[in-house]
């Protein structure tokens, strides 16, 4: 049974993996979900200057509760109109 695809309300991506890059990833997941949120995390702080500007980064390590707080803080900020 075919069904539209759900929504996706937020990403969560490590900048540099293999294969693809979470930059990419969000562009290929923004085409069918353009209201997704991203959040990308990174050790290397350098890695986050191959962001766009307006991008919500989390430094690692984190704790649980860093990541809690980003993640809320993300899905409560007000989607951009498309």
């Amino acid at each position: 049974m075919d069904r539209p695809p759900q929504p996706i309300d937020l990403v969560l991506t490590d900048v540099i993996m293999p294969k693809m890059g979470g930059r990419e990833l969000v562009e290929i997941l923004e085409h069918n979900h353009p209201t997704i949120k991203a959040l990308f995390m990174s050790s290397y702080t350098e890695q986050y200057r191959v962001l766009k500007p307006n991008a919500v980064f989390l430094q690692k390590p984190f704790t649980v509760t860093d990541l809690a707080r980003k993640v809320r803080e993300l899905l409560d900020t007000p989607v951009k109109p498309a």
